[in-house]
């Protein structure tokens, strides 16, 4: 059985750092905290759970931080996790059975992060990343805001999940590191401008961050998730600023990059129709998203909605207004499945039950 520790970074973190502790404690054998100027009962809390806790200076990096956190770590493996994640009952069974049965040659192994959970506990969004890393292989963090590791070797894939169940976002933050990059003149890379892009999305810069998406798609390097998602991404922002066919031009865009759709751009072209009341295209690609079928070692962001319950709602809906009752009601009740106490969902099926009793 290969040894595992756990490393974090943490300020304030008062309210959340006992539920990830609590969800791993009894599976890693080491755990090294690096605070980084709490003022709260942080460090109070994770004395309990460990003696092994550092002080690191923030830079305005996160990579700094989460570099100083691995430099602790004296087991085979190194697992980090944030505080406001955990590892769910199921997938600590897994984790507990990945660690028993790891080969030492292996160099990093990916799991899910699932980073966005619905009230009924649907996953929103997930992706792979590398989550347990060799410890004498030195793996480093790069990227000032959206940090990722630069990890090579022998790599495997699990199914393990890690998720996020963050209790407040804090808005504009890392938009603030991007900016100051720009003051400072530095030069970005395509995954820069994607994620800046992203930033500037979320903070409802939509004109600033088309042109940030673009920049990604129109530059030859770059990872070609990131322009895929790039061109969807744009198109949300073309959506928010009533540009239907720019909005829909960029979705279509996305296909050069993925070669093949995905559901997050069917049920997005969906919608589209489904808008001008062109309910039998936009049926087309609902059913598409639908039948898409997933590729569970993808590794870019996935958002398992646009494949779920959302195409099959508003499969419902175009049913309905093609005065087809029984389609309608069986995509809903599909719909149903995933959030079987959605008020719009039980107000369709009541409205439903009683168009096809009385036809």
């Amino acid at each position: 059985m290969v040894s595992i520790s756990l490393c974090m970074i943490v300020k304030n973190e008062e309210k959340l750092l006992g539920r990830c502790l609590d969800t791993v404690k009894d599976i890693v054998d080491e755990i090294n905290i690096v605070d980084t100027g709490s003022t709260d009962r942080t460090l109070e809390i994770a004395k309990k759970y460990t003696d092994r806790i550092y002080f690191f200076e923030w830079t305005g990096s996160f990579k700094d931080a989460r570099n100083e956190s691995f430099k602790y770590a004296t087991k085979d493996y190194i697992l980090y996790l944030d505080a406001d994640d955990v590892v769910l009952e199921e997938d600590r069974k897994k984790l507990k059975k990945l660690k028993e049965e790891l080969d030492l040659s292996v160099d990093s192994v990916s799991m899910y992060y699932n980073a966005g959970m619905d009230t009924y506990g649907n996953v929103t969004l997930k992706y792979r990343t590398h989550r347990l890393l060799k410890t004498e292989r030195q793996y480093r963090w790069e990227g000032d805001a959206h940090n990722y590791l630069n990890v090579h070797g022998k790599i495997i894939t699990s199914d393990v999940g890690v998720t996020h169940k963050k209790e407040h976002h804090a808005v504009g933050r890392t938009l603030s590191i991007y900016k100051k990059r720009i003051e400072n003149k530095e030069t970005f890379t395509a995954r820069d401008h994607f994620y800046y892009g992203n930033e500037l999305r979320e903070n409802g810069h939509y004109e600033q961050a088309i042109e940030s998406y673009t920049k990604n798609i129109e530059t030859e390097q770059g990872w070609i998730e990131d322009k895929v998602y790039a061109c969807i991404n744009r198109a949300d922002c073309y959506r928010y600023l009533d540009k239907p066919d720019k909005e829909i031009a960029s979705l279509y865009e996305s296909f050069r990059f993925s070669k093949t759709p995905r559901p997050e751009s069917c049920s997005r072209i969906g919608y589209h129709y489904q808008k001008k009341r062109e309910y039998n295209q936009a049926v087309y690609w609902y059913k598409t998203a639908i039948e898409l079928e997933d590729d569970p070692n993808r590794w870019s962001f996935t958002y398992p909605v646009y494949a779920t319950w959302y195409p099959h709602l508003q499969l419902c809906v175009c049913y309905y207004n093609l005065q087809q009752f029984d389609k309608a009601y069986e995509h809903n009740e599909k719909a149903r499945y995933y959030r079987p106490d959605d008020e719009k969902i039980l107000f369709n099926k009541e409205l439903l039950e009683k168009k096809i009793t009385n036809n």
